[in-house]
């Protein structure tokens, strides 16, 4: 056998060396650079930082007051319940464009069930949430089952709802007196209390617990994790056993259950009923601002609602 064939020879005289890497010691700029990749959330939050300085720096003690402090959080209740909605969809690689719409739609559900029907105030709010779920199940399945995609479905359905919010709710407004004097319920989420000069309502504390209950269901929950695996790959999830269909359906029907209680927390803020808010128009737009500046990815399945 020659040497050339003999390849445990040939391999007698070859290198033992590792391969290794020169050390690339990078500077405090380069570190910052590699952290604002591998963590793109950090990017808002600089910016969020730099404005609230700015303001504090330009309004001093009146710009850091506890007063305008939870005015911000009073001004915001609507689009951040709006936002925890339009984050799951985003999540699941989806955009909703109805969530506003649905909201206002729903404010004139919980109105005319109380004031044309003569139900209870209770059961009117239930009759808003129980629309709003049934539209994000609309909308659901059309996603899951006939395969369309998400930003056509509620770009229609944005537009289906507007018109019927008009033709049911005959474009009339009903006055926050009349919603005092007779269904005072309807306006239970604008109920105002102070805590150490801070004015609070429980709108913003039903954001607040919103957010924080869905931060924990997508963190450590089976249905969390599903959530983020349809949004990364839906055939990936599907051959790992993931239910995409009932996971979308789940998170469809959720956010429609969230739109209804924005829709409650707007008759709250708002005291009336007014079939043309303008949350119905740029309400969508707002949510997904808030969810892209907050830092989760367009292209779903990264990022935290927090």
């Amino acid at each position: 056998m020659s040497n050339s064939d003999n390849y445990e020879a040939a391999t007698q005289d070859a290198s033992t060396d590792v391969a290794s890497f020169e050390e690339n010691h990078k500077g405090l700029v380069g570190k910052f650079h590699d952290l604002l990749h591998t963590t793109p959330a950090l990017v808002p939050l600089i910016v969020l930082v730099s404005a609230i300085i700015l303001f504090g720096l330009l309004l001093g003690s009146r710009f850091f007051s506890p007063f305008a402090m939870t005015l911000i959080l009073q001004q915001v209740q609507i689009v951040g319940v709006l936002a925890a909605a339009q984050a799951l969809i985003i999540l699941t690689a989806g955009i909703d464009l109805s969530v506003g719409a649905i909201a206002v739609l729903c404010t004139v559900v919980m109105g005319k069930v109380s004031f044309d029907y003569g139900l209870p105030p209770v059961f009117a709010v239930i009759a808003g949430l129980a629309v709003g779920t049934g539209i994000g199940a609309a909308n659901g399945w059309l996603v899951s089952r006939m395969k369309l995609p998400p930003f056509i479905v509620t770009l229609g359905m944005w537009q289906i709802v507007l018109a019927a919010t008009y033709l049911y709710s005959a474009n009339e407004t009903i006055r926050s007196q009349d919603i005092e004097a007779e269904a005072p319920f309807l306006q239970f989420l604008g109920t105002t209390f102070d805590v150490g000069g801070a004015r609070f309502t429980l709108g913003v504390f039903l954001m607040i617990v919103l957010v924080a209950a869905l931060a924990y269901a997508l963190r450590s929950t089976a249905w969390g994790r599903h959530v983020y695996a349809v949004g990364d790959d839906p055939e990936a999830a599907q051959l790992a056993g993931v239910d995409v269909h009932r996971t979308l359906m789940s998170v469809y029907m959720l956010v429609g259950f969230i739109c209804a209680l924005a829709g409650w927390v707007m008759i709250g803020r708002f005291g009336s009923v007014s079939p043309s808010a303008t949350t119905g128009v740029i309400g969508n737009i707002q949510a997904i601002t808030a969810v892209v500046i907050g830092g989760i990815s367009l292209f779903g399945g990264r990022g935290s609602i927090l």
